[in-house]
């Protein structure tokens, strides 16, 4: 969505750090919250400031003693011949694998997040990951904790950031998108299917003692299309979702650990097999 369409479909007057801040707070995010946002930019209206004024805004009502977490996944440093959306011909796999540039934690940059992950990714103090597709950047105390010992081989599972922020009482913040999106359920996802979840091969360039090297490891194949079900189910049966507009987005809040509990049960009863 280009500014001027933004701009025109903005009602009443433009968001701000502080309106914003004041939407979050309504919405229910509290001082000191360990909170995992998913977020659109462009579903909250015109912001003056853009992404830097939605993560201010988050920082605010969180305050010092809070964590907030992104997504900064980098699916395009990935096996090529695995590409789907979309493809690429044969002939350049072995030229892909040998030039792709290194993931770097500090530069690699997202792909598909959105802006405001983008941004986030490279502001002060914020730490990310080490893992070269499905990354996760934080800020905060507890920010150490959730970005370290990233495995390749379980990249959102129980050792990874969204395993650590299941033990620490953090939220999730879907900022004008929807279930979709919500990384939480891809746990729910390996926690319920176990080992009849599907591995594929897959490659990766990394930085080895400052040098570039292909690795390959096994990545679970993951499908996220009946996370909006899971997600209705969710609201209706807990009543723990709390919904609202952050400027223009509707946005959703909710527990991190229940809603992945949670899905661990749905998923065990109504999807039968691994994708």
């Amino acid at each position: 969505m280009g500014e001027r369409e933004i701009i025109e479909r903005t009602q009443a007057l433009p968001a701000t750090v502080k309106s914003l801040a004041n939407d979050l707070a309504a919405l229910g995010v509290v001082q000191g919250s360990v909170i995992l946002v998913h977020a659109s930019l462009s579903s909250l209206g015109w912001v003056c400031g853009g992404a830097i004024a939605v993560i201010e805004a988050i920082k605010a009502t969180v305050g010092p003693s809070g964590t907030i977490v992104m997504p900064t996944h980098s699916g395009d440093l990935s096996e090529p011949s695995l590409w789907s959306n979309p493809p690429v011909p044969r002939p350049w796999w072995p030229i892909l694998r040998e030039t792709m540039p290194p993931f770097d934690p500090r530069t690699t940059p997202t792909r598909g997040m959105g802006a405001i992950a983008e941004c986030f990714r490279t502001m002060p103090g914020v730490l990310r990951s080490n893992h070269p597709h499905v990354s996760f950047a934080a800020f905060g105390p507890c920010a150490s904790q959730i970005t370290s010992n990233h495995q390749h081989e379980d990249g959102l599972g129980n050792s990874s950031p969204l395993g650590q922020l299941h033990g620490l009482q953090s939220s999730v913040l879907l900022l004008g998108v929807g279930y979709g999106c919500n990384t939480s359920l891809h746990l729910s996802e390996i926690r319920a299917l176990g080992e009849r979840t599907k591995k594929v091969k897959t490659g990766a360039p990394v930085l080895a003692n400052g040098q570039r090297e292909w690795i390959e490891f096994l990545e679970v194949q993951l499908d996220n299309s009946d996370f909006s079900h899971i997600g209705k189910a969710f609201e209706d049966s807990t009543g723990l979702v709390q919904s609202g507009c952050v400027a223009m987005g509707q946005s959703l809040l909710m527990p991190q650990a229940a809603l992945v509990d949670f899905g661990v049960q749905w998923l065990g009863a109504n999807r039968v097999q691994a994708p």
